[in-house]
């Protein structure tokens, strides 16, 4: 293949440069845009026995848009790195707005907000969206806004997104990455880079490249459970409420409307006075055990009547990292869903006229593949509260294996660090790995999952793969605690 047609002209580039360098930064600055190749004369890779068009010739490529990965390409792009954002769908955010999984947790750990997790509240701020309810320490956000907002700052930084585009392969050279391929709406294309940012959450990038890694628990092999969310409309809140916290006496949700949780979990040390309504589904045979086993549901501000449903939680016995068992998991999970909605339709006082208004774009996967870097975080790192003169930040989240380990919380104030070790390798001399699948334990891993640690740990990432951009330093050579602290994202408490 010797052509490409490239969805953005050389005028519409000249035009977005203009409009970038006009805008105001909220890092400062002027933002760098690329160029792109164009037509049959651009430049091309040899791939697979074919001529493939570079796309983009960058300081850094970022692959995956989610938590992490935003993080990443946003904060590289404003550390003066020229960099490309690869999102295999047409929203940024990834499960926070594609798989309804929603709200961000909580930390649990004290002042644990990088500057980009503080920026993006403020931004929803901004946007009409309270994101703190007052009680919690939840991060109650709008998907829809969310989305937004990633644009609002990829834009402003500088940083080239490009939509509906799915990783195939990468190339090498020595122990360095040369390029990924691609696959665009028009067909494959390459992406040069100096350094290149795994934010893929499943670690195919890394993996790719041919960087250790392990999947599932290492007593058992199983992932942990994957989860098929979606939204419902048409609910009285108030009324759910009433029945929950009033009739039962369930004060298990310390938030009040708009702010409002249902939950339970069975077979946990915590009990839930909504276990005996799920198993009442059980004894008429309007649900299965697996279905009531756990139900969770949460109210979406700035969506009236809508509540975002963290269930069904789908079976063990799939995969999130074998794929035909994965999209069994989708098929089996539709049927859960429609179950668990019908019966909440037909008994949940507030759910009368419900009705599901939304699916998830994708499963919802707590963990898949990790990486084996420098540093392999384990399960006394987080009992020992450990610290790291390369933290790249803090997190208290408690052990959180769906399946295997529910473990109890770390005292109050109590936290553990992430080291920039765990987010690199000795295989591959130019790649940060991002997100839920550095390199950690299946059970550690539990812990650091959650969305404001991974968009933390993508922020460094770009901090990192921009500042050793400036310093003639690969990314697995950069040490964290060198880059001068008003630089870092995060100064060990160590």
């Amino acid at each position: 293949m010797n052509s490409f047609s490239i969805p953005v002209s050389r005028r519409d580039f000249v035009k977005m440069a203009g409009l970038a360098a006009a805008g105001a930064l909220v890092g400062g600055g002027t933002p760098r845009v690329a160029k792109a190749s164009e037509g049959a004369d651009g430049d091309i890779v040899e791939y697979a026995e074919r001529k493939v068009p570079v796309l983009y010739d960058m300081d850094v490529c970022v692959v995956g848009g989610g938590p992490a990965g935003t993080a990443a390409a946003v904060s590289a792009a404003r550390g003066g790195a020229l960099t490309v954002l690869v999102e295999r769908g047409v929203a940024l955010g990834g499960l926070a707005v594609l798989g309804c999984v929603y709200p961000f947790m909580d930390t649990l750990a004290p002042d644990s907000d990088t500057p980009y997790v503080a920026e993006v509240k403020e931004r929803l701020r901004a946007h009409g969206v309270e994101p703190y309810d007052g009680v919690t320490g939840q991060t109650w956000h709008n998907p829809e806004t969310l989305a937004l907002i990633y644009d609002e700052m990829c834009e402003e930084a500088g940083v080239n997104v490009l939509y509906q585009t799915v990783l195939v392969d990468v190339l090498r050279s020595g122990a360095a990455v040369t390029a990924c391929i691609v696959q665009t709406i028009a067909g494959l294309g390459a992406i040069r880079a100096k350094v290149f940012i795994d934010g893929t959450g499943d670690a195919f990038l890394s993996r790719a490249a041919d960087v250790p890694y392990e999947q599932g628990y290492e007593k058992t092999g199983s992932n942990q459970p994957l989860s098929f969310r979606f939204e419902m409309g048409g609910i009285d809140v108030k009324r759910v409420y009433k029945y929950v916290a009033v009739d039962l006496k369930e004060d298990w949700c310390k938030s009040k409307p708009p702010y409002y949780e249902i939950a339970e979990a069975m077979h946990r040390k915590q009990r839930y006075k909504l276990e005996a309504f799920m198993a009442k589904g059980v004894e008429s045979g309007e649900l299965t055990q697996e279905e009531a086993e756990y139900m969770q549901a949460y109210t979406i501000i700035g969506k009236n009547g809508v509540m975002s449903m963290n269930c069904p939680e789908i079976p063990v016995r799939f995969r999130a990292s074998d794929p035909l068992s994965y999209s069994k998991a989708v098929v089996f999970g539709r049927k859960m869903m429609r179950h668990i909605a019908d019966y909440l339709i037909r008994h949940m006082p507030g759910f009368e006229h419900a009705y599901i208004s939304r699916e998830a774009a994708m499963l919802g996967a707590r963990e898949s593949w990790r990486i084996r870097g420098k540093y392999y975080l384990v399960e006394d790192d987080y009992h020992n509260q450990s610290r790291f003169p390369d933290a790249v930040c803090r997190t208290a989240w408690f052990i959180d294996a769906h399946g295997e380990k529910v473990s109890e919380k770390l005292p109050k104030g109590a936290f553990y660090e992430i080291p920039y070790r765990s987010l690199v390798n000795d295989q591959v001399s130019n790649l940060i790995t991002a997100g839920r699948c550095i390199s950690a334990s299946f059970i550690l891993q539990a812990s650091m999952r959650i969305q404001p640690t991974c968009m933390s740990i993508g922020e460094a990432a770009g901090v990192a793969a921009a500042w050793g951009l400036e310093n003639g330093l690969e990314p697995n050579e950069v040490r964290w605690e060198d880059i001068p602290k008003e630089k870092r994202s995060y100064v060990s408490a160590g």
